[in-house]
């Protein structure tokens, strides 16, 4: 078993220094033997389960937990993990059922004891989780987590453990697809180290999956290294993966054919153009379940008054998809048509054409939107986004011409970058934006209730934009009560529609993984999240 050193979190000056170092791209010097350098960009918050609910934390915790359930890597479809058994007579009420064997790195044993001390500590108001809103159908979060005031209790009441192996889930409302809900990470297990010594936890994290975390510098690198011990099917078929920090996705690119990174999973839109003649078969493209919009802030007055509707809808119509995926992103995205994303598939409520002449490039029809709704807010569109990745900045520019082309005026877009992804998460978290912002989404799991619930339901966990509207909150209710999956599914499409009218948010693309790796690394994949399989990656 590799041992494992202590972990590294610089602070002041010893932070500024190797972030100066890596000169804003990423740890330099390979990888050790049997262990893979990928390009990564620093997790918003410490890595709690039920606090990380962005991607680049969530591919730490990809490596470092397993769930209840796993979404297979091929398909996407949720299977049993750690459970051995989900059983149920009413979609109510749960009775799950642990395989044994299971531990936490530290030695730790898995037990029903683990889930339960987990999820209580997600959902309760006083340790400020981002993910509790996942915890909200368990009976008693209402007490946990009050919409106002201070919390009632310490403990879900609909939750139980019966004995190690064994514990029981009671709702507050049926809900036939919880079970497959379970592989997201905000339902991981935690082990009594993390409550005993918490901050020396945050310090280091301690899971059940294929990978220990080694050391972590922020704004450098973090280590991970693969667990002989772990007791899964999926175990590591590599030494370890180094996630080094990048500011740039182009300077990753250049690392990589360089031969100083194994593997990128950003392909910047500006060497789309080069990446099949530099890298070959060694390039990914395929799909997966993200598509990019454009969120509003509707705490802000000026974007949700009446006519802030029409606006909206003419902004939507300014813009020129095709041209901009076609010029830009060269076959890695598809004009979106709805809110969710193609790899549902029809079945799973995915709906070709939802949107309407809403999503059409229309400049007259634009223009008189924009005025019959009163302007611009401002008389200018500011689009926020991140700007550590360079691909971000082309399609916002893209976006901001096409806007200017349709209204007549070159001053009436421009995009606002921030810095990086962390401190634009941090502003949208602090509710500092005053217009437009990029609001990609990734699926937590392939259902359609993940592209809408998260996003747009009151106080929703990643409803950024704090967009709210009853009729679209009774019908995911409503949707979430059936028993029959297609029913579910139906009423979910309804919901949907509600978005639409309302244009609560712009769709602008669905977008595919794509990915690139050095010689050195075989079997690199990526999963329908767009994450790469590090697990099952070769190196040698």
């Amino acid at each position: 078993m590799r041992s494992a050193t202590r972990a590294k979190w610089a602070t002041g000056a010893m932070a500024v220094a190797l972030a100066a170092a890596a000169c804003g791209g990423g740890a330099d010097g390979a990888s050790p033997p049997g262990v893979l350098g990928a390009s990564w960009g620093d997790p918003q918050n410490p890595l709690e389960p039920a606090n990380t609910n962005e991607v680049q934390g969530g591919k730490v915790l990809d490596m470092i937990f397993r769930g209840l359930k796993k979404y297979d890597s091929t398909t996407g479809r949720a299977t049993d993990m750690l459970a051995r058994r989900i059983d149920t007579s009413d979609s109510r009420n749960f009775r799950i059922t642990l395989r044994d064997g299971w531990t936490f790195s530290n030695g730790e044993k898995v037990t029903a004891k683990s889930f339960v001390d987990a999820w209580n500590y997600g959902a309760s108001l006083r340790n400020n989780q981002r993910n509790a809103y996942f915890f909200r159908y368990i009976e008693g979060y209402d007490k946990v987590h009050p919409a106002s005031g201070a919390q009632h209790a310490d403990t879900l009441s609909g939750l139980t453990a019966v004995d190690d192996r064994t514990f029981t889930v009671r709702l507050n409302q049926t809900f036939s697809s919880f079970p497959d809900t379970l592989g997201y990470a905000a339902y991981a297990p935690l082990p009594r180290a993390f409550f005993t010594d918490h901050a020396a936890w945050l310090k280091k994290p301690v899971g059940n999956g294929p990978y220990t975390i080694d050391s972590y510098t922020r704004g450098f690198q973090m280590s991970l290294r693969k667990w002989d011990r772990y007791p899964g099917a999926d175990k590591a078929r590599n030494a370890g993966v180094d996630l080094k920090v990048y500011t740039d996705s182009n300077t990753a690119y250049t690392d990589l054919l360089a031969g100083n990174l194994d593997l990128v999973d950003d392909i910047p839109a500006a060497q789309l153009r080069n990446v099949r003649s530099d890298l070959g078969d060694r390039y990914i493209n395929s799909p997966a379940g993200i598509i990019q919009t454009l969120a509003f802030p509707y705490y802000d007055k000026d974007w949700n008054n009446p006519g802030a509707e029409k606006v909206r809808t003419g902004l939507s119509m300014a813009i020129d998809r095709r041209q901009i995926t076609d010029t830009i992103f060269r076959g890695t995205r598809t004009p979106a048509t709805d809110w969710t994303s193609p790899v549902l598939g029809t079945a799973g409520g995915f709906q070709a054409g939802l949107c309407g002449r809403a999503c059409d490039h229309d400049p007259a029809e634009a223009r008189r939107l924009v005025e019959e709704g009163g302007g611009i807010p401002g008389g200018q569109v500011r689009i926020t986004y991140n700007a550590d990745t360079g691909s971000h900045r082309d399609w916002v520019d893209a976006v901001c011409n096409s806007i200017n082309n349709a209204l007549g005026d070159d001053r009436a877009c421009v995009g606002n970058p921030v810095g990086t992804f962390a401190d634009f998460r941090n502003q949208i978290a602090r509710r500092r934006m005053t217009g437009p912002f990029r609001a990609g989404w990734q699926m937590d799991y392939p259902l359609i209730q993940n592209f809408l619930q998260p996003l747009y339901y009151t106080d929703a966990s990643s409803n950024d934009g704090k967009w709210s509207d009853a009729d679209f909150d009774r019908l995911v209710d409503r949707a979430n009560a059936e028993t029959d999956r297609g029913a579910a599914i139906a009423g979910f499409q309804q919901a949907e529609r509600v978005v639409r009218d309302h244009m609560a948010a712009i769709p602008l693309w669905y977008q595919n993984g794509s990915a690139g790796y050095s010689r050195r690394l075989s079997d690199v994949t990526l999963n329908p999240f767009s994450v790469p399989v590090y697990d099952q990656i070769r190196v040698g």
